[in-house]
Parts: C-alpha cells; sequence; structure tokens
C-alpha cells in the first residue's frame, strides 16, 4: 500500500470535501481518501502511489488545485 499527502486550495466546505473525495476516489487502485479541510491536506491511499499528473486532474476537474505533493 501507498500513501501520498497533496494540499489542495480553494475548498471552504463539505461539499468541497465530498466533491475532491469523490474525485480523487475515480483513479485506479486508489482505496481511500481523506481530506481535512481546515489544512487543505488531502491523503490519498491505494495499492500504488497514484500519478501526480492523475490526481492533479482528479482536483481540477472537482473545481480546486493542487498546490504541493
Amino acid at each position: 500500500m501507498a500513501e501520498v499527502t497533496y494540499t489542495v486550495t480553494g475548498m471552504t466546505c463539505e461539499h468541497c470535501v465530498r466533491a475532491v473525495t469523490e474525485e480523487v476516489g475515480k483513479i485506479d487502485g486508489v482505496t481511500e481518501v481523506s481530506v481535512d479541510l481546515p489544512s487543505g491536506a488531502v491523503t490519498v491511499t491505494g495499492s500504488q502511489e497514484p500519478g501526480l499528473a492523475d490526481v492533479r486532474a482528479a482536483v481540477e476537474e472537482a473545481g480546486y488545485e493542487l498546490t504541493a505533493a
């Protein structure tokens, strides 16, 4: 299992958390997505480390910006 934490900006409410969780959760191999709203930390767990480009695309699809990995 691999776990990576990213920083996402623009999230302000639980709707934001759900949107990011849903989109990132669609990435192949991802088994869990945990979002800490106050810090903007998004922890992704999966069978292998997801590609940065895949995570960035999922976050952007949800309407937010990935600022750090």
